[in-house]
């Protein structure tokens, strides 16, 4: 693998993903919905495929398919559950055939090509699957941020070989997409509590919900306590208002599943509530150590609807099943989100951002609510003077934790930084690199967004430090050097 070696001892490797149309899912397409029309367009629609007989039918069936089956994973399948979405509007004594049924599925069907705009903003952990590897080698899952057409970002993955040494290779990411299965969440009780503590809601109402509920719950227990709720309690002025709250904060939570069948390269984790409707943001994923010494993977991501920006955490053993989440608390309310691998002397901590500037610590207390400790790194060399960030979670070296930082200069322009904190004291920094790490060159700097270079996190493997980072909100790149002269570059403070 070719690679260029620049002065300041870090590599930036010959290998580059660009943004790739043809990666298309099938979305609901409802015609007119899109434009807000006061019309509705779908009854008139299926009153004009009711006029079609059977031979042409079939016919437009079977072009439909020739053009499109070869794109998709299950076409049937999701013909036959966007015609179900919309059955209401077919009159109930007409009798449909199975290739009508699935014919108005596919005229309420259209495709999105998921990083039709930009690919951006990667995070990288090892993968689950290390079989097939030579000595050396490690397989590691790349997070991506896809944005299409409206700017709506949703989550991709596609994996990479590590090592030996300086080598790196992409795999394979041909292929059908899919968007993962709702499936019924285990809703966790302190999560509601949180919650409703951060709205200010506590009546007899949401005092009753949360004390029969029990520590872990789905939606079938849910909705069996809602609908047991004492008469006299239904009568109170604030229950109704307390009821509906609690519908929207459970339903913000939910879990998303793949058959094990679909390679981690063709899942797309896709909005699924109204709070993330215009898009998934900058996930941060990490491997994390739980306390009783098991692994997982964590990820907190920006929901955007259009409007308000909300903090979500995703909870996955595979990268298969996801469980979403709502952050909860005061340093939860900005973009950066960023976790700390394991538990430091039995507390969970993370980075964040939430005055919209400054690098900031931040722990969970026992209401499972994220508080602010203090600031770590705020704006203070001239090419960081508009903001800091982070880039992606704390990696944890003898040396302490190496935090990957972002700052943004004048004409907005962002480079990547970094710096250490104690392993036992986080919001202690123990040294930082006063002239940064990576910024913008002559190719990077062009683009979508012009003169950003960013990064949602790297990893340590073998001795060498990994960084894929976005530049522009266009490509992403790949860039590793030496863990110890990293180290050694930086400067005690």
């Amino acid at each position: 693998m070719t690679a260029t070696v620049n002065t300041t001892d870090i590599t930036r490797h010959n290998i580059t993903m660009a943004p790739d149309g043809r990666r298309v899912v099938i979305k609901l397409f409802v015609p007119g919905e899109d434009a807000h029309s006061i019309h509705n367009r779908a009854s008139s629609l299926i009153e004009r495929i009711l006029q079609l007989d059977e031979a042409d039918i079939n016919a437009l069936l079977d072009d439909v398919l020739n053009r499109f089956a070869g794109r998709h994973h299950d076409i049937l399948g999701v013909f036959q559950h966007h015609y179900e979405v919309v059955q209401h509007r077919v009159p109930t004594e007409i009798e449909l055939s199975p290739a009508a049924r699935t014919l108005i599925g596919a005229y309420f069907s259209h495709e999105f090509s998921v990083e039709a705009a930009a690919l951006c903003n990667p995070s990288m952990v090892p993968h689950p699957d290390q079989s097939e590897l030579l000595p050396g080698e490690l397989r590691v899952a790349i997070s991506l941020r896809q944005i299409g057409e409206g700017h709506i970002s949703s989550i991709g993955f596609c994996s990479a070989i590590l090592g030996p040494g300086v080598a790196i290779r992409l795999e394979d990411r041909d292929g059908p997409l899919m968007i993962g299965q709702r499936v019924g969440a285990k809703h966790m009780r302190h999560q509601l509590c949180a919650a409703l503590a951060e709205e200010e809601i506590d009546n007899e109402a949401s005092a009753y919900v949360v004390s029969a509920l029990p520590e872990r719950y789905d939606d079938h227990e849910f909705e069996e306590i809602l609908g047991h709720l004492p008469s006299e309690l239904l009568a109170r002025p604030t229950t109704p208002t307390a009821l509906e709250a609690i519908r929207r904060i459970v339903g913000a939570d939910y879990a998303v599943t793949f058959p094990a069948t679909i390679p981690m390269h063709q899942r797309v984790l896709w909005p699924s509530t109204p709070t993330e409707s215009r898009g998934m943001e900058d996930a941060r994923f990490v491997q994390v150590q739980d306390p009783d010494g098991r692994t997982a993977y964590q990820a907190t991501y920006t929901a955007y609807d259009g409007f308000n920006i909300a903090g979500r955490v995703i909870f996955t053993r595979d990268l298969r099943h996801f469980e979403v989440t709502t952050l909860h608390g005061p340093a939860a309310r900005n973009k950066g989100m960023a976790l700390f691998p394991r538990y430091i002397n039995g507390r969970k901590y993370a980075l964040c951002r939430s005055d919209g500037e400054t690098l900031g610590l931040s722990v969970r207390d026992e209401q499972h609510r994220w508080q602010h400790v203090g600031p770590v790194l705020v704006p203070h060399r001239g090419w960081d003077l508009i903001q800091v960030g982070n880039c992606g979670s704390p990696i944890e070296t003898e040396a302490g934790w190496l935090v990957l930082t972002h700052g943004v200069g004048p004409m907005r322009r962002y480079a990547i930084g970094a710096m250490l904190l104690d392993l036992e004291d986080p919001s202690r920094v123990i040294a930082d690199l006063p002239q940064g790490l990576i910024d913008p060159d002559e190719i990077e700097r062009e683009g979508y967004v012009p003169n950003v270079l960013y990064s949602c996190g790297g990893l340590v493997h073998e001795g060498r430090f990994w960084l894929p980072y976005a530049s522009s909100d266009v490509r992403i790149s790949f860039a590793s050097m030496p863990l110890d002269r990293l180290l050694h570059r930086m400067q005690p403070v």
